[in-house]
């Protein structure tokens, strides 16, 4: 049994996806969003929540995951309101950016500790507000770096992806099928499950 230290669906989603048993559990954890060089903040956050999962949980393993969008330098993160959103979106039109997600693999009993990240490049297409807010009327973009999903209407705003889809959803889930067959955790073909802690 793994824990995922997320609420994110799309991260259940992908895990789903991998045949994994594992149950979704709040880190309930205060996430870094500025300080430190932008690819580190996934780093730390991942880091952040699978600790806080795995020191409750020390005799099972745990993954905490945490994604960012990088433009020019600046990092965005999820909204913070709509009007947040919109900005975003905005910035976003007609440039490709990238989307740096980190996933952490911790499993206190057995001493495992293991962080590494994936990226890709997504370009947008280029439109304007009226595009903006029927994509806005679509999508859920408050719990989303970047104000957006590839899976949700992403055909109004999205032109091509280079690298992994998966990982601009929020799990890289090739190299988390790697990681967890080291580990031993093989597919076991059920459904994951949400918990709260």
């Amino acid at each position: 049994m793994l824990l995922l230290a997320s609420k994110s669906p799309r991260r259940r989603t992908i895990l789903r996806s991998l045949g994994v048993e594992f149950e979704a559990v709040d880190p309930l954890a205060e996430e870094f969003s500025g300080g430190v060089y932008f690819e580190d903040i996934p780093v730390l956050n991942a880091i952040l929540k699978a600790g806080r999962v795995a020191f409750e949980n020390p005799e099972v393993p745990v993954l905490g995951a945490d994604t960012v969008v990088e433009l020019d330098g600046r990092h965005y993160n999820k909204p913070s309101d709509i009007e947040d959103a919109v900005k975003m979106l905005q910035s976003l039109s007609g440039r490709e950016h990238l989307v740096v997600t980190a996933v952490c693999l911790q499993w206190r009993s057995k001493n495992i500790f293991s962080v590494f990240a994936d990226k890709s490049l997504v370009r947008f297409k280029s439109y304007g507000l009226d595009t903006i807010q029927d994509y806005v009327s679509k999508t859920d973009v408050m719990d989303k770096a970047g104000a957006y999903a590839v899976q949700e209407a992403g055909g109004l705003i999205i032109e091509c992806i280079s690298g992994s889809v998966s990982n601009v959803m929020g799990l890289p889930a090739e190299k988390v099928a790697e990681s967890l067959a080291a580990l031993g955790i093989s597919n076991t073909g059920r459904k994951g499950t949400a918990t709260t802690q």
